[in-house]
């Protein structure tokens, strides 16, 4: 049996893109571990993801003018990259490294096609003329010839494998529309050369292969919608040239009278494979689909409608499938079981169905999402013990009523008034305990803003927010909410799931600031936002317009001496009060420090915050200089109060946004000030620092000095630091 299970985006692949991905993905290999990946832009840049975190952990690109040629990889021995740009350049580096300028390069003899890493072996290295040598040997001399096997044929795709502790890599070619196949043995140093059975008026279209008893096992996607399957002996000998490799129809990608038109696959197990493509039917539009067959029974187990079109492009790594959807990269998780009869016609009672939790809640209807908490309930009634069941007859005898209740809950939110359903979800929130929280929120969420999106008056914006407070969810569990929430201007839910959810991308953080910047203050003025991150540091008049600060306790000046390199502080100096008003007010500064406190890469988010307007990046870097003042009065650089921004976030974005708009603020005349001032206090912070620095052997000096032992004695004594 096999399912498809929860989805998330990775990153972002706009045309102005995260890691530079306007040109598409290149590819995708596994990374130092199972949570990592390296992905390949078609352009200068390689980038290392964690994939459970959803953020990039590295980034390299080569100089502008240079392009990477083939897949970055990692060498697992020696947890090193290598990648190869403009065909032949080789460069290997560490995690530590940042330019790639000042990496190990070596500049090679013959055009590379592909490096293949091995999880207990030597890198491989396979040149577009057939030649193939391990990365050591390559480095020893890298100028040494390569063989050209393969002159008038092209190699349409590779793969290596470990073989006991022989490295064994297969590739195939194309000339003329046939199709070869070639096998390196390395042991033997040994290339054995196949042709393969030609199909009339179809050709292969992608590959993949798995070893396995000596025998590789070859499959081919090929035009005419099938797969086939061809078996390669590793210990067969011939003294033909070329032999003919058989083939045979593993599965027709057909069902019910639709045919998928598949681009790419991946093996899952012996019984499982998934395929990426558009689903067409008689008289229908065809849709892109990801779809798991078993090619044991035949049969279509699951598949995915992806609305926004894909590269065509699948991988498969740990149990996690990796595409495009749109203008993202998605990691959709999936689970096989044993094939059985049964579960490939779906009449499977499985005991064992995965947390409800795991589900993509997104891409159910109403009708499945009540029989996906109905099922997931019933599996947890049934797996406690039987005297379990004996001690808690009651309360066993009351679960199904419950689960009704949520389901009947889903049912109304389609179609039944709002009143109905606002007493219906106050009964939910009023539960003391409910199974699996949050599957079940993210479940009646998902329920709210399908409803949302089909009828305009309807909008349960409180029952929403308690909602999010109750149950531990992520954008991923519900990415509708914040695009709903931003059509309806909703600052205080907006600012709720910046503060709770840590996976949302970057591009909706640019999106819920620009709306906060560009809102006018009279519209909120009139919402309702939660101002604990400001009211501690921000005085409110009684007009509710003009902002002031609080009194400067241990500030810096600012207008220190500009020209002088020894700075005289005085005691009028430091103890001077500086009274200042904030740019914003209290609203839009408790919203801002909301999205300050969202985590993001700066690597996705600086695409996105070139296309901020002028005057709003004027207003968010004055508010910025604002905190950053504050935050300096402080001796421990804390502002007070909960969920304010800390230091080290108030300088992140205002570095980022510098960076971003650094030659717009330099133009226009209302910048200036701007940037004179902040200028000013960061030079007067280093000089007073570096004052600090000067005397701090001797402050370290006075803590040693032993304390007087009479202490009823008084006395005044005056240390001369020089």
């Amino acid at each position: 049996m096999a399912a498809l299970c929860e989805a998330f985006t990775l990153c972002g692949l706009g045309p102005s893109g995260a890691v530079g991905l306007g040109a598409g993905v290149l590819a995708l290999e596994p990374g130092p571990d199972s949570d990592h990946v390296l992905l390949t832009d078609r352009g200068r840049t390689a980038t290392l993801f964690k994939v459970s975190d959803q953020k990039p952990l590295g980034c390299w690109s080569v100089k502008h003018g240079q392009m990477i040629t083939c897949p970055v990889v990692c060498n697992f021995e020696t947890h090193e990259y290598i990648a190869v740009h403009d065909d032949k350049v080789l460069r290997i580096w560490k995690d530590e490294d940042v330019n790639l300028d000042k990496v190990f390069k070596a500049t090679l003899s013959a055009d590379v096609y592909r490096i293949h890493s091995l999880p207990h072996g030597e890198p491989l290295v396979l040149f577009k003329g057939g030649g193939v040598r391990t990365l050591d040997v390559l480095l020893e001399a890298p100028q040494q010839e390569i063989e050209n096997f393969i002159s008038d044929e092209v190699i349409k795709w590779s793969e290596a494998f470990l073989e006991g502790q022989e490295p064994i890599l297969i590739f195939a070619t194309e000339k003329d529309g046939d199709y070869f196949i070639y096998l390196q043995k390395f042991k033997l140093n040994i290339l054995q050369k196949y042709k393969l059975e030609q199909q009339e008026s179809s050709n292969p279209l992608s590959f993949t292969a798995y070893i396995k008893n000596q025998i590789i096992t070859l499959l081919c996607l090929y035009s005419n919608d099938s797969i086939y399957k061809v078996l390669i002996p590793l210990q067969q000998h011939s003294e033909e040239e070329e032999q003919i490799l058989s083939k045979s129809l593993l599965l027709k990608l057909s069902v019910s009278g639709s045919v998928l038109k598949g681009t790419s696959f991946a093996v899952l197990d012996k019984d499982h494979v998934a395929v990426l493509g558009s689903l067409t039917a008689f008289g229908e539009e065809s849709k892109e689909c990801l779809t798991i067959w078993n090619t044991k029974f035949q049969t279509l187990q699951t598949s995915k409608e992806l609305p926004l079109g894909t590269s065509g492009q699948l991988w498969c790594y740990g149990e996690k499938f990796f595409f495009t959807h749109g203008k993202v990269l998605t990691v959709n998780l999936y689970k096989c079981e044993t094939s059985s009869l049964a579960a490939a016609v779906g009449k499977l009672k499985d005991s064992q169905t995965s947390d409800a939790s795991f589900l993509n809640w997104n891409t159910l209807n109403d009708e499945e999402l009540v029989v996906s908490l109905q099922s997931q309930q019933s599996v947890t009634l049934k797996s406690e013990s039987k005297m379990t069941l004996r001690s808690k007859r009651s309360s066993v005898a009351k679960a199904p009523s419950d689960t009704l209740t949520v389901g009947q809950l889903l049912l109304d939110i389609k179609d039944s008034s709002s009143a109905a359903v606002e007493e219906e979800l106050k009964q939910l929130l009023s539960k003391a305990q409910m199974p699996d929280v949050q599957a079940t929120i993210g479940c009646v969420i998902t329920a709210l803003i399908n409803r949302c999106k089909t009828d305009p008056m309807f909008y349960p914006q409180n029952f929403l927010i308690q909602l999010v407070q109750k149950g531990e969810l992520s954008y991923s569990l519900c990415p509708d909410l914040m695009a709903v929430a931003l059509e309806k201007k909703d600052m205080h839910l907006l600012q709720i799931c910046l503060q709770r959810f840590p996976d949302i991308p970057e591009e909706i953080t640019y999106a819920c600031l620009k709306l906060f910047l560009s809102i006018s203050d009279d519209y909120l003025e009139r919402t309702d936002v939660n101002l604990d991150s400001v009211l501690c540091y921000i005085d409110i008049e009684s007009n509710n317009k003009e902002v002031k600060t609080e009194i400067v306790e241990n500030g810096f000046n600012t207008e220190l001496e500009e020209d002088s390199c020894d700075t005289t502080f005085t005691k009028e100096t430091l103890l001077k009060n500086d009274v200042e008003f904030c740019p914003v007010g209290p609203q839009r500064a408790a919203l801002l420090n909301a999205v300050l406190h969202s985590a993001y890469s700066e690597t996705f988010l600086l695409p996105h915050l070139k296309d901020l307007p002028a005057q709003q990046a004027v207003l968010f870097l004055r508010y910025l200089h604002y905190l950053y003042v504050k935050s300096s009065e402080k001796i421990n650089t804390t502002l007070p109060g909960v969920l304010s921004p800390t230091i080290n976030q108030i300088m992140d974005w205002m570095c980022l946004l510098l960076d971003a708009h650094f030659t717009v603020m330099v133009m226009l005349p209302e910048a200036k000030g701007l940037l004179s001032n902040l200028h000013k206090f960061v030079r007067a912070q280093v000089r007073f620092y570096s004052e600090l620095n000067k005397i701090e052997g001797s402050l370290q000096e006075l803590q040693r000095l032993k304390r007087q032992k009479d202490s009823q004695a008084y006395s005044i004594e005056v240390l001369e630091l020089i």
